[in-house]
């Protein structure tokens, strides 16, 4: 039988796995197992997960991944968040609309210490929807913009999806980090014209609520001092060349730990839970690296790729369109299984093809994150909006409704990358 034509049934049957609700690093290690036994020999086979899982768990660089998800849980169990909130509120939660824009102000300032786009969705969730309540605001704009602003955290740094991103298609975390600031920053911006505009033309959806004095403001500024401190020593010092991304890890981890604890905002409690969610988390997305290694592995020597590229290639079809309906693939597939996954299931495919069309590798890869964004809030599989509905307890259909102009952003921001992928580019390129 064919080579490519086995990689494809294995790539079927693991579309299969995933609807099945299997945990994902263990279908594809199935597969890959299963595919590279026939395809070589049992034995290799063998040596291969052995090496692979290996590889993945001992790996220095990996322990990036740990300890940056321990960052953003100390942050989340110490109420930092709920602080910044509070701050953004004071400045602008008496305009139309304005605890919403308090809300994206305050998550693009929690994610630059929370590598974790859901637990910014949660964080916001338990936070500014009942804020939001108390003012009557629609809970179509409230659940909406909380489940659309926990997106920002696959594109502004530090990412867990960035991470990931970097190790599948061998590019400098740091660079990536530094990519997604300008598309992040741009999306929150977005997101905030989004509100407003929304917010005129149905003013019912967010009543005006009570206006701080510029005294009360002041006094809550330096509630965020440290968290941006503490963003640009570790960030700041991976781009510089002073740190290694775990060494900044680990520096961001201790900071943001000293932080609290000498603000009190965290007992012990707090933190082992802070440490038991990082350990589970780091150790989930280890065994999907292992087992994404294994099921590449497996797709290199059934030549998919290469019959992709050469396929895609000699499509008469101009090369924009080409990434376009890359795109598409990734946008479809994450729809309808977990679009971590498929991000690692599919960017070992299409990602030599974009470098033979020419593309940059870092223009490309913030195009895949920004695509993962939508993603995250399309249906039917929409981690995130099914987060805000476990916790605020809403219907997803109104979720759905309140998160549909967020959605529109996301795309026109694509679009921008299309037509000025300097966005992406500029600042990796100063590095």
């Amino acid at each position: 039988m064919n080579e490519a034509l086995i990689g494809c049934i294995g790539l079927c049957l693991l579309l299969v796995l995933f609807l099945t609700g299997i945990e994902l690093a263990f279908a594809m290690t199935c597969i890959g197992f299963i595919g590279f036994a026939i395809l070589r020999s049992l034995p290799a086979a063998v040596d291969l997960v052995a090496k692979d899982f290996y590889d993945a768990f001992a790996s220095y660089a990996f322990v990036v991944i740990p300890l940056f998800v321990l960052m953003g849980q100390i942050a989340y169990n110490s109420g930092i968040a709920e602080k910044m909130y509070g701050t953004s509120r004071k400045f602008v939660g008496h305009v139309p609309g304005g605890l919403a824009l308090a809300t994206v102000v305050g998550a693009t300032i929690f994610k630059a210490i929370s590598g974790s786009s859901l637990a910014t969705a949660a964080t916001f969730s338990s936070v500014a929807v009942p804020e939001m309540d108390k003012y009557g605001y629609n809970r179509k704009l409230s659940t909406g913009v909380v489940a659309s602003v926990g997106t920002l955290g696959i594109l502004l740094p530090p990412s867990g999806t960035m991470i990931i991103l970097a190790m599948i298609t061998n590019q400098s975390i740091g660079k990536l980090f530094l990519a997604g600031i300008a598309p992040g920053l741009l999306i929150a911006g977005l997101f905030m014209a989004t509100i407003v505009v929304w917010c005129r033309m149905n003013p019912s959806l967010a009543p005006r609520g009570e206006a701080s004095g510029w005294k009360e403001r002041v006094r809550s500024i330096p509630q965020v001092f440290g968290p941006l401190l503490i963003f640009v020593v570790t960030i700041g010092g991976l781009l510089a060349g002073f740190f290694t991304p775990t060494e900044a890890g680990s520096v961001g981890s201790i900071a943001v730990l000293l932080l609290t604890l000498f603000k009190r905002d965290l007992d012990f409690k707090g933190f082992v839970k802070s440490v038991q969610e990082s350990l589970r988390m780091g150790c989930m997305v280890l065994m999907l690296i292992g087992g994404s290694a294994v099921l590449g592995h497996f797709v290199v020597v059934s030549k998919i790729p290469s019959a992709v590229a050469a396929w895609t290639l000699d499509l008469p079809l101009p090369a924009y369109l080409i990434i376009a309906v890359i795109l598409l693939i990734y946008l479809i597939g994450g729809s309808f299984v977990d679009d971590i996954a498929f991000m690692i299931l599919a960017t070992p495919i299409f990602f030599p093809v974009a470098m033979k069309l020419g593309y940059d590798p870092i223009w490309f890869a913030i195009t895949i994150g920004v695509t993962l964004m939508i993603g995250v809030i399309t249906p039917p599989v929409a981690v995130a909006a099914f987060i805000v509905k476990n916790i605020t307890r809403e219907s997803i259909v109104l979720i759905y409704k309140g998160v549909l102009p967020f959605l529109i952003t996301l795309v026109l921001c694509l679009v921008l990358l299309f037509i000025f992928p300097e966005l992406a580019t500029f600042l990796p390129g100063k590095y």
